[in-house]
Formats: C-alpha cells, sequence, structure tokens
C-alpha cells in the first residue's frame, strides 16, 4: 500500500469534500472541477454521444417536457454548460421571454454561447458566469430554474438547492436532471464497468483525458440517491417533490416547487 499524501485528507475530515473517490479541501474542490472542465469542454458534446449513444438527449427532451413554461416567462439554466437545456427553454418562453444561460466554468460557457449563437438563439438568451451556490440574480426571478448533470460537481450541494429555490418566483419549480443508482436488478454491475473501463478509455481516445472522465464517473457514485436527493430538496424549503427514474435508474429527474 502507497503511503497517503499528507496534503490529503482523510475521509471525514472537517473541511473536506469529496473529489471523486478523493478528499481533498473544499476550497480546492471548484479549482479541480474548472479544471476538469477546462479540459474537456471542446469535445464534452461528442463524449456525451458517444458515452450515452445519443440517449441524454432524450433525457433532456424529458426534462424540457417537465418545465411548465409559457410564453413570455422566464427560465434559469444553471450550470448550462454547451446549452442544450437553455436552447429548448428559449423556444419555449419564446421572444417575449428570458432564458439565462449560467455556468462558473468560462470555458464550458464560451462553447455554450458559441453553440447558440450558431443556432441563432440569442434574442431571449443571456449569459452569465455564476457559482450555482450564491447565484448572482434578485429573489423570485424566474418561473424555472433547471441544472442538468451539474449538481454532482458543486462544492456545498445545500447552498446550491437553497441558492436555486430562493430565485424561483412562488408557483415556479426546479428541476434536476443528474445520473443516480440503477434500480434494475443486473444493472449496477454493467454499469460499473462500462463507466469504470470504457468512459476513462473514451475520454483518453477522444478527449485526450482520462483522469477527467475516471472523475465524472467516480462522481457520479459519490452523488446521493434518489431518496437522499429528495430529502436535500426539502431540506432546501422546496414542496411537492419528486422524482422520476429515466434507463432504469441511471439517471433520475428530481423536481420540487416554491410556493
Amino acid at each position: 500500500m502507497s503511503e497517503a499524501d499528507p496534503k490529503t485528507p482523510a475521509p471525514g475530515a472537517p473541511g473536506s469534500v469529496d473529489f471523486g473517490y478523493r478528499q481533498v479541501p473544499a476550497a480546492e474542490k471548484a479549482v479541480r472541477v474548472r479544471e476538469v472542465f477546462d479540459s474537456v469542454a471542446d469535445k464534452y458534446d461528442l463524449m456525451n454521444d458517444l458515452m450515452s449513444a445519443g440517449v441524454h438527449r432524450l433525457w433532456k427532451r424529458f426534462m424540457l417536457s417537465q418545465t411548465g413554461l409559457r410564453p413570455g416567462q422566464s427560465a434559469l439554466d444553471v450550470a448550462g454548460g454547451t446549452g442544450d437545456i437553455s436552447a429548448g427553454m428559449a423556444a419555449q418562453v419564446g421572444e417575449d421571454g428570458l432564458v439565462v444561460l449560467s455556468d462558473i466554468n468560462a470555458a464550458m460557457l464560451g462553447v455554450g454561447r458559441d453553440r447558440l449563437l450558431d443556432r441563432g438563439l440569442m434574442r431571449n438568451v443571456r449569459f452569465a458566469l455564476a457559482n450555482a451556490e450564491c447565484l448572482p440574480f434578485a429573489d423570485e426571478s424566474f418561473d424555472c430554474v433547471t441544472i442538468a448533470f451539474g449538481l454532482r460537481n458543486v462544492t456545498d450541494k445545500a447552498a446550491a438547492l437553497a441558492s436555486m429555490r430562493r430565485v424561483l418566483k412562488p408557483g415556479g419549480r426546479l428541476l434536476v436532471l443528474e445520473f443516480s443508482k440503477p434500480t434494475l436488478p443486473g444493472l449496477k454491475k454493467i454499469y460499473d464497468v462500462y463507466s469504470f473501463s470504457v468512459l476513462p478509455w473514451l475520454g483518453r481516445r477522444v478527449a485526450g483525458d482520462s483522469d477527467s472522465y475516471q472523475y465524472l464517473a467516480e462522481s457520479i457514485r459519490r452523488f446521493p440517491d434518489q431518496q437522499a436527493l429528495l430529502a436535500m430538496m426539502r431540506e432546501a424549503g422546496l414542496e411537492d417533490c419528486r422524482h422520476h427514474d429515466l434507463s432504469g435508474g441511471i439517471v433520475a429527474l428530481h423536481r420540487g416547487f416554491r410556493y
């Protein structure tokens, strides 16, 4: 057994958080996550298609079907990355509505802005470099807030959920699309083999970065399961919270309202 790095906190040490299967000082996680996404930003959409065989588009389509948005309303896409969800919501709110695409990572936000510009979706979309834990928007600003595959990378998830609830209008909803825990018998073993063998291999061959995809696989395993996330949403003050499993629980969409 190799000797522990003296700079690495022990599991459960005060002020430490998970970064995949490692423990790091809480103040360092955001920097490490930024490095991951700086590395993969240019290949992010391609890798999503390869890793999920395109199924991530169906997961996002289902999320968009649950926004409840109408023309003229406003929406916030937190950790919106390359802009898939923002583009869908921009179509839902129309030219009289507003969508804000936010991300803490400048490289990902830049890719998202370029993608939406290429699609001609700039008239009702704005962009914000923002931390999910302390969103720079006024209370009760948005009819819908979404975060797709971003919450597991946040250092303080409870703070992010509370921040997203704060900016919701009364009657507004929060949608969290995230990898979760497989519920179909036998699926977990297959999924583990795929995650820890195929994903890093794809990362190395396509994005030139196996370590980042190793982290992403580990971060999925560290993320709260369906029931634990429901409890966290209720703790943040959201109501009528429920979830819907997709692809046998590999992914789940969680929904909660601010009343």
